[in-house]
């Protein structure tokens, strides 16, 4: 078998690159993850450096990634504590969706976007990043503090949200009527209902299927029924990100520890990438006409999303600086952003440079202002998930 010298050497340096600004973030007590979506910036086309021949590999290695980050994610909960946890943030979710979705409607409606433009928009600014947010609160060492399960439940509820959202944007992004689009809505809601249903009631069953004393069995185990939960999950709109996290949950006790340890190196290099990836899909030269647009939508949404977070932790019964570093953890954008706005085909050139630099900047500040908000001094252990603190 042939293999491309090209595509050895591009990644090589890639991996070689992602080290040394891993190492100099860690350095600062910095997460790496806005370096990285620098990097994927200077690497892309347009940049200074590009990698045509690793981006195929890059852009299959970012999906994975996503996959990885909320199932490990998951594996840190178990199924009855976060269905009480979701279930409290229900009215959560509904000041989320309100104060988030509303500057992009109102920017769309200012733009003058048809109908499915201005609805992409609201879904743009609504949507956090659960994968960059996922690796910040492990970087950041907060897993373990109070205000944790509130912005995995906004965030869970969110990715919920867009099981219905996305079949609604698709079939009017194509010319689909409004009937169409409330069946496919329809079903991608029993499809998330099934799955969790699934998932609460048998998930211990999928415990004892898995574990198993071999480390290389158990990963392979886990990975695979992992990556065809994601497939299912994804063929009906729910999310591949969803569908992981459900798996995750569904691990409990000896199982979901060692499977954590057996897939955190296997996690971190393929979130690398993802990040990677995200800088990768703009082009730099795109940026600069829409940059001041896109720099008052995000502060705009930087605070709406502060507000948000701040109301989540307050439900469960955190302090001020807790409420402060869950609303700062959910400014970042990512990944669902970018697919909102490819599905609107040949319109997406409209909006493609605003959402890009909308979406970059968030991702690069959203992980810089939750580091310097409220942080624990410097030397505080990480705490279990059970002792959480303010």
């Amino acid at each position: 078998m042939k293999i491309s010298i090209a595509l050895l050497l591009e990644l090589g340096i890639i991996l070689s690159a992602l080290s040394l600004l891993g190492a100099l973030a860690r350095r600062y007590a910095l997460s790496p993850v806005p370096l990285y979506l620098l990097a994927g910036l200077a690497l892309g086309e347009g940049g200074i450096a590009p990698v045509p021949a690793a981006g195929e590999f890059v852009k299959t290695g970012a999906g994975i990634g996503v996959v990885l980050l909320l199932l490990v994610l998951g594996l840190e909960f178990t199924v009855p504590e976060f269905t009480v946890s979701l279930h409290r943030h229900l009215p959560s979710a509904l000041v989320d969706l309100v104060l988030n979705a509303t500057p992009g409607a109102v920017a769309g409606w200012m733009l003058g976007l048809d109908a499915a433009g201005t609805l992409a928009l609201a879904g743009v600014t609504y949507i956090s990043s659960s994968g960059i947010i996922a690796r910040l609160l492990t970087d950041l060492r907060r897993m373990g503090n109070r205000e944790t399960p509130a912005v995995l439940s906004v965030l869970v509820l969110e990715d919920f949200a867009m099981a219905a959202y996305l079949p609604l944007l698709a079939v009017l992004a194509a010319g689909g009527t409004w009937q169409q689009a409330l069946l496919g809505v329809l079903l991608a809601l029993a499809a998330v209902l099934a799955a969790f249903t699934v998932s609460y009631w048998w998930g211990h069953h999928l415990g004892r299927f898995l574990a198993h004393p071999d480390a290389e069995q158990l990963l392979l185990r886990v990975l695979g029924v992992t990556l065809i939960v994601a497939a299912l999950a994804e063929a009906v709109h729910v999310s591949a990100a969803v569908g992981a996290f459900l798996v995750g949950l569904s691990l409990t006790g000896q199982t979901a520890e060692r499977a954590r340890e057996v897939l955190s190196p296997l996690r971190d290099l393929f979130a690398a990438v993802f990040f990677l990836a995200i800088g990768l899909s703009v082009r730099p030269g795109t940026l600069l006409p829409v940059l001041p647009a896109a720099l008052l939508l995000a502060l705009v949404t930087a605070g709406t999303k502060v507000a948000s977070g701040w109301y989540a932790a307050r439900r469960d019964g955190a302090g001020r600086r807790g409420r402060l570093r869950a609303g700062t953890a959910l400014i970042a954008r990512g990944e669902f952003s970018i697919v909102i706005v490819g599905l609107l085909g040949v319109r997406q050139d409209r909006l493609g440079a605003l959402v890009a630099a909308y979406v970059l900047l968030l991702a690069v500040a959203g992980p810089l202002i939750t580091r310097f908000a409220s942080t624990r001094p410097a030397g505080t252990p990480r705490p279990h998930h059970d002792a959480r603190t303010q």
